[in-house]
């Protein structure tokens, strides 16, 4: 039996159905306000923060915009792909500024 906290290698191409995407939802979210684990499924509480005007000031809400729920597994691979993304973001900001283009040509 394959051990459910390490992601299978090499598991192939992924196809992802092209009826699926255009329903799928994009969730924002600010933080996770709460997180656990339960009958060994992951669990996960993502919020955002909401602008309220209260006469001239502002109160700030936060609502939960998901409940996350996935195995152990789902949980690595997606630990996994967010650590990719965060290193992606941060070469982008190693890059040097690009030149600045003239705005007239000699």
């Amino acid at each position: 039996m394959a051990d459910p906290q390490t992601p299978a290698a090499n598991q192939g191409p992924v196809i992802i159905s092209s009826s699926s995407s255009e329903r799928a939802p994009i969730i924002y979210f600010d933080g996770a306000s709460c997180f656990g684990h339960h009958n060994g499924a992951i669990q996960i509480e993502l919020a955002a923060n909401l602008l309220m005007p209260v006469g001239a000031a502002v109160r700030v809400d936060v609502v939960q915009t998901a409940h996350l729920r996935c195995s152990v597994a789902a949980a690595l691979a997606l630990r996994e792909a967010l650590d990719k993304a965060l290193a992606m973001y941060q070469q982008g900001q190693q890059q040097p500024p690009a030149e600045d283009i003239p705005a007239v040509k000699n």
